[in-house]
């Protein structure tokens, strides 16, 4: 990274604090340069969501060389969900720290790169990113790695249970091979909860004996006992129709 870029890139994580910023570092005609983009995510001071409208203006410039964004008071260690990003993305990506002292401007520390190199999240212990390492993104991998079966990837905005949204609906889930079940779960039936919500919001995955995965907001993903308030909060339990038996 040539020195001009990392001055551009530390001038917009500060410009943007304490907001993450993010951008894309691009071949262009004159060299290597930094170009800024926006960040609309909706909770812009833990995550970042870069537009596709910016990465295709970023793109007209030259080829796009790697992502780049900042961690506002945290270190520019990549989480779960940068990782996984940075595989989704084939590209280097780097990180930068920012904080600020009290009274004084926001500085820049350290910066960090990783590449693409396989990394796939554990099913257990995996951090929590809505749209990115979700409830929704674990019951898919688990599907994947477990049984075989690929679950289609739907967008899905912050808090979309209030806004009109129903991800869980089982017009959805019947179009993904699902049925209703009765009676006893077995391993990989989904559990699917309503949580604070007007329709269910929350998905798990039965494991047998009495055990279930999910994730949780804000937690670490996890196999619990499945009782008491999760059944209690469950609204209905689904069965791949290509699940095997047994």
């Amino acid at each position: 990274m040539e020195q001009s870029t990392l001055e551009a890139i530390q001038a917009h994580a500060v410009a943007d604090y304490p907001r993450e910023c993010c951008g894309l570092i691009v071949a262009a005609a004159g060299g290597e340069a930094y170009v800024a983009c926006r960040n609309v995510a909706t909770t812009p001071s833990e995550h970042f969501r870069l537009p596709a409208e910016d990465y295709a203006d970023a793109e007209d410039l030259g080829e796009v060389l790697a992502v780049v964004h900042s961690h506002p008071n945290a270190s520019a260690a990549p989480s779960d969900a940068d990782r996984v990003m940075c595989e989704a993305s084939g590209l280097p990506w780097h990180i930068i720290s920012v904080g600020q002292v009290t009274g004084e401007e926001p500085e820049c520390g350290d910066l960090q790169t990783f590449h693409p190199n396989g990394y796939v999240p554990p099913l257990v212990g995996r951090q929590f990113a809505h749209g990115i390492l979700d409830c929704y993104t674990l019951v898919r991998d688990f599907y994947a790695r477990e049984l075989g079966i690929q679950l289609n990837q739907y967008e899905r905005d912050d808090e979309w249970w209030d806004n009109g949204q129903d991800l869980y609906s089982l017009e959805r889930l019947r179009a993904e091979g699902f049925d209703l079940i009765e009676g006893e779960p077995r391993r990989g039936d989904m559990v699917l909860m309503q949580i604070r919500s007007p329709v269910p919001n929350h998905a798990g995955v039965y494991l047998g004996g009495g055990q279930m995965l999910h994730h949780l907001a804000d937690r670490l993903s996890e196999v619990i006992t499945y009782g008491g308030m999760w059944a209690e909060r469950t609204r209905y339990i689904v069965r791949h129709r290509e699940a095997g038996h047994g």
